[in-house]
């Protein structure tokens, strides 16, 4: 009796775990996505970014480029 309720929880555990895993993966996916392509823009003339996004991005940019060279 103990062994079939062991092996219940731990199937219920796996289903739980199942369905809150993906939307975090989609949420780093779509982060990682929006990331590349404000990137991108900040090298282009005419880009969707407005002045205030590229110096932000810009910031956010060069202090984690002096926070890596500082380990």
């Amino acid at each position: 009796m103990k062994r079939k309720a062991f092996t219940i929880g731990l199937v219920a555990l796996g289903l739980t775990v199942v369905a809150v895993l993906p939307p975090s993966y989609n949420r780093i996916a779509t982060s990682r996505q929006n990331f590349q392509e404000y990137f991108r823009d900040l090298n282009q003339p005419g880009s969707s970014l407005n002045p205030v996004e590229r110096f932000v991005f810009s910031l956010v940019l060069a202090n984690s480029e002096a926070a890596s060279s500082q380990k």
